[in-house]
């Protein structure tokens, strides 16, 4: 586990955007529940976060079509939400950094922490642009 105090900015990143932070595996169930879509960051303390996968994801925000709903958890930190939303990820293996988009509960969707790394910003961010003109209304 990570101090808050470390951790919080790079919560804020997502949260001052609109995204909801889930602390708990029964958040993570009933953020799923919802019907349309939603992407869930699976946010990390790491550098490829930092560089690559937040400021990708805040990027993506100005594309035309968005999610309806922004999740985030964060790895280390909040280890039963984390652990169920993984647990929706399936059959991609833990990795934070990680983007998941859903639709109506099913997994449409998934940037692993390999296609984060060495990738810039922008490329992760067209990569979620294609994913949302595909997947959201």
């Amino acid at each position: 586990m990570y101090p808050a105090e470390i951790v919080r900015p790079m919560k804020e990143e997502l949260t001052t955007i609109g995204f909801e932070e889930l602390l708990s595996s029964d958040a993570v169930e009933t953020a799923l529940s919802k019907p349309g879509t939603a992407l869930i960051v699976v946010n990390s303390v790491c550098g490829c976060a930092a560089a690559n996968a937040r400021p990708a994801v805040r990027m993506s925000m100005n594309n035309p079509k968005t999610p309806d709903h922004l999740f985030t958890v964060f790895a280390g930190v909040d280890r039963d939400a984390t652990d169920a939303a993984r647990a929706k990820m399936l059959p991609f293996p833990p990795s934070s950094p990680s983007l998941a988009l859903f639709k109506d509960g099913e997994l449409v969707h998934m940037i692993e922490r390999h296609h984060i790394e060495g990738r810039t910003a922008d490329l992760i961010a067209e990569n979620l642009a294609g994913a949302f003109d595909e997947f959201c209304d």
